[in-house]
């Protein structure tokens, strides 16, 4: 066994060391119930704490906006104090705390006597946030070879290709619409669908949609093998939702089709 295990390159032995990385990490995550070690000057700690504190809360604020508006700063604070000492991350990447913290409201926010006080529709407008910071920062890349500007026929005839960068989303409450000025308490009859995306120009948006529009790009995203052609997957789809008319309704969708594609929800139409 080499020095280099045993002791740090300060001359601390390394498993007292470790112990008390250990032991002052636990006084960061939740300062109010366990004490800094003795070993630590109490202002080098307070640096910590504010440092460890702040970043964090700063990164959630940031993530979460709409959410930060509905929560008074008491709430607001203890609810992130509560993050930091109650939740596990996987992830050292400060881009993914927004990911973290979702995790900690689905998973373990229950667990704090606040979370009573919580509206009904939180996991969901959080969901709705992540999604948007998620896509911004999204590796995901157009795919290469496709006809990017088609008219109705084009649509039609080619087989349409769903953008890597939308995601076809549906929620109780209608989330995309909740701030301070509006906070349903109950969810409406009809469910929220909505497609979050980025386009080519690098800017997130989304597009208010029914079943209906949720049902052809869950069609297109999970094709056979070869895709379907527009024609296809708007007759299939007439045939689902039992239209009387299926000539009117691919009529109908194709210009539905060429929205999508203009969008850029839609990557492109693969001819065949």
């Amino acid at each position: 066994m080499s020095g280099e295990d045993v002791w740090g390159s300060d001359g601390v032995e390394a498993g007292g060391f470790r112990g008390l990385q250990k032991a002052f990490a636990a006084h960061l995550r939740f300062p109010e119930k366990v004490a800094a070690p003795v070993d630590i000057e109490p202002r080098r700690a307070q640096i910590y704490r504010d440092l460890i504190y702040n970043n964090i809360e700063s990164f959630v604020a940031g993530g979460f906006p709409v959410l930060r508006s509905l929560f008074d700063d008491t709430r607001w604070h203890v609810m992130v104090r509560d993050f930091i000492h109650r939740h596990q991350s996987v992830s050292p990447y400060f881009l993914e705390i927004s990911q973290e913290f979702l995790r900690y409201l689905q998973d373990e926010r229950g667990d704090h006597p606040d979370s009573a006080l919580d509206p009904l529709f939180l996991l969901e407008l959080a969901h709705y946030e992540w999604v948007e910071l998620a896509l911004d920062i999204s590796g995901e890349e157009f795919p290469d070879g496709l006809e990017l500007e088609a008219d109705l026929e084009g649509v039609l005839r080619g087989v349409p290709v769903a953008s890597p960068l939308a995601w076809s989303l549906s929620y109780r409450y209608p989330v995309h619409r909740i701030g301070p000025a509006y906070q349903p308490v109950d969810p409406p009859q009809i469910p929220t669908f909505l497609v979050v995306y980025r386009n080519r120009a690098d800017k997130v948006a989304f597009l208010e949609a029914n079943a209906a529009t949720a049902r052809l790009l869950q069609l297109i995203e999970e094709p056979p093998e070869g895709g379907l052609k527009g024609h296809q997957l708007l007759n299939q789809l007439a045939g689902e939702m039992q239209h009387p008319d299926p000539d009117q309704f691919v009529q109908f969708g194709a210009g539905l089709l060429h929205k999508l594609l203009r969008l850029e929800i839609l990557a492109g139409v693969q001819p065949v």
